[in-house]
């Protein structure tokens, strides 16, 4: 039930700072990170979902779970740390 209450600490953050920018580093595997910044757009029960701009008249939405932020394999550069 741990884990549980921790996943909704995420969220409450991450709620906080809905339509903010947000650096997303995500594991792939085998040595493999994708980093990308964009807006988080939307927060759900058990995804975000971050808009990521690609180039003058693209963009795309990625969305990540708590579990891979609790995980470690996503990590989140939120705006107070952008800015520095």
């Amino acid at each position: 039930m741990a884990a549980k209450s921790v996943l909704d600490e995420i969220k409450k953050e991450l709620d906080s700072h809905v339509g903010e920018r947000i650096r997303v580093k995500a594991n792939k595997g085998r040595k493999k990170v994708d980093e990308k910044e964009g807006i988080l757009e939307k927060t759900y029960p058990h995804i975000f979902v971050v808009k990521i701009e690609e180039g003058h008249l693209s963009e795309r939405r990625v969305s990540y779970s708590y579990t891979d932020v609790l995980t470690e394999t996503v990590e989140l550069i939120l705006p107070e740390s952008l800015s520095s």
